[in-house]
């Protein structure tokens, strides 16, 4: 294992690599424990660099012989690579090593899974299948020879000669090692074809295990819509004559944008009516959309250091947002972003682990695939859009694909294509890149009855974080319109650029006092601090034309009825409870829209928010208060809740498409909110009766959640055991929903379930996942989730780091709470890293969380 104190590297060393690579040709002789990987590499030396240093990356590999122009070499061999003496010419690289796929467990590089070959490069996993400059500024073509029993071998790019044991591919398109893939194992493909607009055949496979045949419809149709909306919407056309994708069990991520060949978690692209709910028919959408979108932003355009990780990450987000709102609903789609960035995002912002969403520095590069590279760099991608304007945005990105494509590009190569492309100076915007925190924007309004005049002065702030204690002001695009007291739109939407400390607008020439509705579609990722009532709150719920704002003003009232209850032990909001009847009621809105404003914030939420107000956040309390907000609801529209529910069954055969999916939501909400009520006829029915994983799935959750779940429980085992994916769920429900003082025993029983299995990432996740997830479950005073996170967090670092080390950032908030329970996490997390041998993923978050 890899030091677990490395060395810090910082952005502003960046020098390049003293070699440019003209071709690679790799051979793989496939074995479980002994695979040899023969490599031969063409070097010359790199114009543009003064270290000639010759230093290629390696971990655990044994090499077996290193020549250089057929001259036997004795490189200096470390546990991070080797050096040699090279000429100052071109010459051939060429090297066998012996690597053990069968045991590696931390699911880098080349691994087995289940007895299918296969690899996961990104970040640096390719060191650990032969040496090389792992590194994506070192760009090079790769041609590949597969040896093996397997009856499928697959790389990137396009096939060439196979046989009997073995298999040619050749990518054309230079790559980065960290985009290189294998896949070998007895697989099924699930064909189709694609035709391109200028008329190119495209050659596409899913390829799974036998038996998950008909799980690959949803997917395949996902990826021609994929390929069909980029050509449509960015121009981008598909570059190889094959897309394959394959489906695999043990996987860190969800999914891997390799050039061709994109291997997925299984739980990302194998989909069923029977098996995957109206979520995870979106998410795979999603996902695959995502990893074909890289073919462009990512692969041929890849980042130049790690340090650009949101190069790639933040604009590829951005494009799946964009996708998913064009295949469903635009609305619900940004609600659901939102709320993800605040449940993630925010909170990874505001405490240990801040940092900008290009960092400055890391010590392991697996860290920093976070929400703030990912959803946080999508935002500023979003705001940059609105900044520019729709046209001026596409144009600016054609001209990044055509001056860039085919290089390891930089934030600063993004930044000088808009400039360029808009004439605008967008270095003060570029903060958004380098300052770290969640920025607030303030709002005062003033009022000039006698003339009509009305003003709004801003202020934006940001807080100190980690390293960076004085922030600029960044520009801050804010969308709003006013609307007249009787509730129509006076002023549609505009967007105002915040881009001082303070800043005022002015409107004129109004009869009456108008309401502002701000920040419209989340125009920027800030928190808004105005003043403003539960009257206001109620009328915005009511007449506010932007469906986001809306939505705000709904959570907003149910925010405040929330924190009124914990804290003053005050009963639910009348307003609050009427102008949510108002909206479930209004047949004129999407039915996945009126399901979403049933929903409330969330017992982690309220914990940020009450944290962010000087209060401590007792979860229990919390927990109690969102129980009895739901009951009040319940309460409210009972009268209509049987017609709610009632109405909207879908009728004909199961789609998950956005209006069947939308139907079903209103329709689950309805039933749980009859079975607060002592009513669960419906749940039990449709639990018996349900032709689909959502309305299945749905009516246990409302049994268990009612404590009337143990028959059906076992009702769903016993039905889907042999379906890992769906027992991942029913791991997974039993922990999130049990009771505070059960969740830690729950987990623990669990645990030891002959199902369980810790080297799973799926499985590990669905489990501990699901503890961490549990609020008041996981912070009970006792501190056994505490102790029980810790215990299997030891237990799976010396097997897989990286997802360790993701888990760790269940401990993230915890100095938010109360005195005895920080020293109660503080201890566990003081345990693990006191562990001997722990990793340096886990080491660096820890050390990071404690502060």
């Amino acid at each position: 294992m890899r030091d677990a104190a490395p060395q810090t590297i910082y952005l502003k060393d960046y020098t390049p690599f003293g070699y440019v690579i003209d071709s690679v040709q790799l051979t793989f002789k496939l074995h479980p424990t002994e695979t040899r990987v023969l490599s031969k590499i063409a070097f010359r030396p790199n114009p543009e660099a003064t270290d000639r240093t010759f230093f290629l990356h390696g971990e655990e590999l044994k090499l077996i012989s290193a020549t250089i122009d057929g001259k036997e070499v004795s490189p200096s061999v470390t546990d991070e690579g080797l050096t040699v003496d090279a000429p100052d010419a071109p010459f051939t690289w060429e090297a066998e090593v012996e690597i053990s796929p069968s045991t590696n467990t931390a699911l880098e590089g080349l691994y087995m899974s289940n007895g299918m070959y296969c690899t996961q490069c990104e970040a640096e996993g390719f060191r650990k299948i032969t040496y090389y400059p792992d590194r994506p500024d070192v760009m090079a073509t790769f041609d590949v020879r597969i040896e093996g029993s397997e009856k499928v071998l697959l790389s990137n790019g396009n096939p060439g000669a196979s046989g009997e044991g073995f298999a040619e591919w050749s990518d054309p398109w230079k790559k980065p090692a960290y985009l290189f893939a294998l896949v070998a194992g007895d697989l099924i493909n699930h064909p189709d074809s694609f035709t391109t607009r200028t008329g190119t055949d495209v050659e596409l496979n899913i390829w799974v295990r036998p038996g998950d045949e008909d799980k690959c419809a949803f997917g395949m149709q996902a990826l021609k819509d994929s390929m069909k909306w980029d050509e449509d919407v960015y121009g981008r056309e598909y570059d190889l004559d094959i897309f394959n994708i394959v489906a695999v069990d043990d996987f860190n991520m969800g999914a891997m944008e390799n050039k061709g060949l994109n291997i997925f978690n299984s739980s990302c692209v194998l989909a069923s009516q029977a098996t995957s709910t109206d979520a995870d028919f979106e998410r795979i959408e999603a996902i695959i959309a995502h990893e074909y979108f890289h073919n462009w932003t990512g692969n041929r355009i890849t980042c130049r250091d790690w340090f650009q990780l949101c190069l790639k990450e933040g604009l590829t987000v951005f494009r799946d947002a964009q996708f998913t709102s064009d295949m469903r609903s635009e609305p619900v789609k940004r609600i659901d972003d939102v709320i993800a960035l605040r449940a993630r995002q925010f909170p990874e912002d505001q405490g240990p682990l801040s940092h900008p969403v290009r960092p400055e520095e890391f010590q392991e590069i697996n860290n920093f695939y976070t929400a703030t590279v990912y959803e946080k760099g999508a935002e500023v991608i979003g705001m940059l859009k609105t900044l520019v304007g729709h046209d001026a945005y596409y144009k600016a990105l054609d001209l990044y694909f055509e001056r860039h494509d085919g290089d390891a590009a930089t934030i600063e190569d993004w930044i000088q294509v808009f400039e360029d492309s808009t004439g605008r100076d967008l270095q003060q915007f570029k903060r958004w890149y380098s300052q770290s925190g969640t920025p607030k924007v303030s709002v005062k309004e003033e009022w000039d009855a006698e003339n009509g005049i009305f003003t709004l002065h801003f202020s934006q702030s940001t807080a100190p974080t980690p390293g960076q204690d004085i922030k600029d002001p960044r520009v801050i695009p804010i969308a709003l319109g006013l609307l007249a007291p009787g509730g129509k739109e006076t002023h549609p939407t505009h967007v105002i650029e915040l881009t001082h400390a303070e800043q005022s607008l002015t409107f004129d020439g109004l009869d009456a006092r108008p309401v502002p509705s701000l920040l419209r579609g989340f125009s920027a990722p800030v928190i808004l601090e105005q003043e403003i009532d539960n009257d206001r709150r109620a009328f915005l719920l009511a007449n506010d034309t932007d469906p986001f704002n809306r939505w705000e003003a709904g959570g907003d009232l149910a925010r405040d009825t929330l924190i009124n209850m914990i804290l003053k032990d005050a009963a639910p909001s009348p307003a609050y409870l009427h102008g949510l009847r108002r909206v479930v009621t209004d047949e004129s809105l999407d039915p996945a829209y009126r399901g979403l404003m049933i929903q409330h914030p969330s017992e982690t939420e309220l914990a940020g928010t009450l944290s962010d107000m000087g209060e401590i956040p007792d979860p229990t309390k919390i927990h109690i208060a969102s129980r009895a907000l739901l009951a009040a609801k319940a309460e409210t529209l009972s009268d209509i809740l049987p017609a709610l529910y009632a109405d909207n069954q879908p009728t004909g055969a199961y789609k998950p498409d956005a209006e069947g999916s939308g139907k079903r939501d209103l329709a689950n909400a309805a039933m749980s909110l009859m079975a607060k009520l002592g009513d669960l006829s419906h749940a039990k029915a449709q639990f018996a009766s349900a032709d689909n994983m959502t309305q299945q799935f749905e009516a246990l959750a409302v049994l268990v959640r009612e404590g009337q779940g143990a028959e059906a429980v076992k009702a769903f085992y016993d039905q889907w055991k042999e379906d890992r994916l769906v027992i991942n769920k029913w791991f997974g429900l039993q922990i999130s929903l049990a009771e505070p003082e059960d969740a830690a025993k729950v987990t623990e029983a669990l645990t030891q379930h002959p199902d369980f299995d810790m080297k799973n990432p799926n499985r590990f996740r669905a489990t501990l996942g699901a503890l961490a997830g549990n609020h008041a479950g996981f912070h009970h005073e006792s501190g056994a989730g505490y102790a029980l996170l810790a215990d299997w967090l030891i237990k799976l670092d010396p097997l897989n780091p990286q997802t360790t080390a993701r888990m760790c950032t269940a401990f993230q908030t915890w100095k938010r709470y109360d005195a005895g329970r920080q020293a109660l996490i503080k201890a566990q997390l003081e345990r693990i890293l006191a562990t001997p041998n722990l990793s340096r993923d886990t080491n660096e978050m820890i050390s990071r969380i404690l502060g």
